[in-house]
């Protein structure tokens, strides 16, 4: 395995984390006699299989169902020294209903601290407000920091990139968990920001999030070869220095695997990844033009400034890379979310919309006058089943 400072924490942290939302029984609470042997074992058995392999991030959060509930079967009987832990608490309206949410946590963890503590989902402005606000979450947040009972405080975020970078430069947090990777370049501005603040960053599922890697398109396996396409995005990820860990969200011990084969060429990654990304770009370029391909997300408005809140910069970032690599089944995943999932998956589709107000949304785009007319083949090509968030999904 390899390390990294994250940020002010100064932690040695593996540059992958063991994610928790997948290795869980249930994502509702249940009652402990619920729980069944052999989800138990897998749970054991796939941290044990991370702790092994050097990965001692375990990585949760409230939100997860059953998640803290069963790793506190097992966390105590390790040794709490070599491991580090962070839970996620959503933002609330109070500070008592966080900080009561925290000490439930707690109690499912069987833990006296965690390393890491984050406020779950700032997706908003006004989670933000909640958060920041005096006598808000992170205040509640500090005063367990006090109490020993957590050791850094961070967030997480599915936002949109000026919430996420008005979060980072409050000077507030120690870390931040957000998306960034090879098919989502928007969230750059937020880790020029964080790393200016000496914060730690976490990358949140880049494997699912970064086009459902795990089950990828053959356009993808031939244009990443030799390597797979998590092992590209992977390298893709930690070639750049700022990033300290990337989440593996394993829902069983062989999980790992891909991800730890890629560190044969840690020390090389930049190179390693650099003609694969040419290859891609130039398949981009191919695709849909070398105009649209240079500065296809300029001036892209986000869904709080278009009419009927159309998520224009996500449909046009699905439509752009599901076109080009195949990445139509992400594609899709992604797209019936919106609308369906709350703040995780702001804004609506592109169902419905008057095309002039949407051109007029997007005057600063170059390519103002084809959005509506991209917005009507996305839908067309990627509408489906509504999805829901695996949080959801019981």
């Amino acid at each position: 395995m390899q390390y990294r400072r994250f940020g002010r924490t100064n932690l040695q942290m593996p540059v992958f984390s063991c994610g928790g939302m997948r290795y869980q029984q249930s994502w509702d609470d249940i009652p402990p006699e619920k729980v069944e042997e052999a989800g138990q074992r897998n749970l054991e058995a796939t941290i044990l299989r991370s702790l092994e392999l050097g990965i001692n991030h375990i990585e949760t959060a409230r939100g997860y169902g059953s998640s803290e509930m069963q790793l506190g079967y097992l966390l105590p009987k390790l040794p709490r020294d070599k491991m580090i832990v962070q839970t996620k608490i959503a933002p609330f309206a109070t500070a008592r209903e966080f900080r009561e949410t925290f000490d439930l946590s707690m109690r499912y963890l069987k833990l006296d601290h965690v390393d890491l503590l984050s406020l779950h989902g700032i997706n908003n402005a006004e989670l933000l407000e909640w958060s920041l606000r005096p006598g808000g979450c992170l205040d509640a947040a500090r005063q367990l920091q006090r109490e020993g009972r957590c050791r850094w405080i961070g967030f997480s975020t599915h936002a949109t990139t000026d919430i996420i970078v008005q979060a980072i430069e409050s000077d507030a947090f120690d870390y931040v968990n957000l998306h960034w990777y090879f098919v989502n370049d928007y969230n750059r501005p937020a880790i020029d920001a964080a790393t200016a603040r000496d914060m730690g960053i976490f990358i949140i599922s880049p494997t699912d999030k970064g086009g459902m890697l795990h089950q990828p398109p053959q356009k993808m396996r031939e244009l990443c070869a030799p390597l797979s396409p998590i092992q590209f995005n992977d390298l893709y990820c930690l070639a750049d220095p700022r990033v300290h860990t990337l989440s593996v969200g394993a829902a069983r011990p062989s999980d790992f695997d891909e991800h730890v084969a890629a560190l044969a060429h840690y020390d090389a990654a930049a190179g390693t990844v650099k003609p694969i990304e040419a290859r891609l770009r130039a398949e981009i370029a191919r695709v849909h033009g070398e105009e649209w391909a240079a500065c296809w997300s300029d001036g892209l408005p986000n869904y709080v400034r278009i009419p009927d809140g159309i998520n224009v910069q996500e449909i046009v970032r699905l439509w752009h890379f599901a076109k080009a690599l195949d990445l139509v089944e992400w594609g899709k995943m992604r797209y019936n979310l919106m609308g369906n999932a709350g703040h995780w998956f702001p804004g609506t589709n592109a169902a419905r919309f008057n095309a002039d107000q949407v051109r007029l949304a997007c005057g600063a785009s170059p390519f103002a006058e084809r959005i509506p007319a991209i917005l009507a083949e996305a839908h067309e090509l990627l509408h489906g089943e509504q999805q829901k968030r695996l949080s959801q999904s019981e």
